[in-house]
């Protein structure tokens, strides 16, 4: 008997509607040394302690908690292992480099070096 003839196939379900790169939500089902385990329309997934935040300060397990909800981007979808890869750093980057296409870089082109050389010459 195939998974399908028993009684629908899960995980088809789960990720027919979405695709790499698509952000969804997700809830927090545990809290690990290293990572936090998810679901999502029933499927488990981990997000590893380093694709918790782009800041390595916030990427700490234990600032989640059990049932909370988080945005994260969609990086894999293993059909094989039956598997989602999930990831809030690369949602975050990919907000980030979104807002920097819409509105444009922060800074104003300077180095650092024109700078500190305008600095340098208005002391002489």
């Amino acid at each position: 008997l195939s998974i399908k003839g028993v009684g629908g196939d899960k995980f088809a379900e789960a990720v027919g509607g979405v695709k790499r790169g698509s952000i969804v939500t997700v809830e927090v089902t545990a809290i690990e040394d290293g990572g936090v385990e998810v679901e999502y329309e029933g499927m488990k997934s981990f997000i590893r302690r380093s694709d918790l935040s782009r800041d390595r300060a916030e990427q700490r397990p234990e600032r989640f908690s059990v049932g909370d909800k988080v945005d994260v981007r969609i990086t894999n979808i293993d059909s094989k292992t039956r598997r989602l890869g999930v990831s809030i750093k690369a949602r975050e980057i990919a907000e980030e480099k979104e807002a920097v296409e819409q509105y444009g870089s922060s800074d104003s082109g300077a180095s650092l070096g024109d700078i500190l050389g305008a600095a340098l010459k208005g002391d002489e």
